[in-house]
This record gives structure tokens, C-alpha cells and sequence, in this order.
């Protein structure tokens, strides 16, 4: 049975091309919901961008559908684009994410 640790598992390749850190890492993956339907388990997942105005958002969003097809027992994806709560490294980020960038608070 597939859970929310195998998809952020698959996740964890999925880096932001500008700052070359996993968007797991980064904390830029909000959740993942899943769905029980006729051709298999579906998975919902919340993404979020360092910035609405991130130029790399289409490659992000389709590494991410890639990867999270990936995990074992998963038939369809679908990534869903969120805005709330806006992203925070000091909130979001893991502790490696935020000193490399630069964030010792």
C-alpha cells in the first residue's frame, strides 16, 4: 500500500533548478491526499514555488509528475499548484535546506 512517505521518497529527486535543492528538502511539497478509483490509487499533491513568479514553475510541476508516478502502487498523479500558506524558508525548509542557503536563524 502506497503512503505519503513513498511519494515524497520519489519527490526528493525533484530539485529547483535555480538552487539546486530538492523541493522536499525545501519544504515546497504541501501534502498528498489520496483516492481509491476504478484503474488504482490516485494521488493528489500540493505544490508550492519559492516565488509566484518562478520562471521555472512548468519544469518543477512536471519533474514532480514524473517522479511521483515513480512510486510503486501509484496509476495517476495530479499536481495541484497552491499559494497557501505562502512559502517561508525559515518555516518550510529542513535545517540542511536552510544552510545552503544561507539561513542560520
Amino acid at each position: 500500500m502506497v503512503d505519503e512517505s513513498n511519494v515524497l521518497d520519489a519527490l526528493q529527486a525533484v530539485e529547483d533548478p535555480e538552487l539546486d535543492i530538492s523541493i522536499v528538502e525545501l519544504g515546497l511539497v504541501y501534502g498528498v491526499r489520496f483516492e481509491q478509483r476504478d484503474e488504482g490509487t490516485h494521488a493528489e499533491i500540493d505544490l508550492t514555488l519559492t516565488s509566484p513568479g518562478c520562471p521555472a514553475a512548468p519544469e518543477i510541476m512536471a519533474a514532480a509528475h514524473r517522479a511521483a508516478l515513480q512510486t510503486d502502487g501509484l496509476e495517476s498523479v495530479h499536481i495541484n499548484l497552491v499559494w497557501s500558506p505562502r512559502w517561508d524558508p525559515r518555516v518550510h525548509a529542513s535545517e540542511d535546506a536552510r544552510m545552503d542557503m544561507g539561513i542560520w536563524e
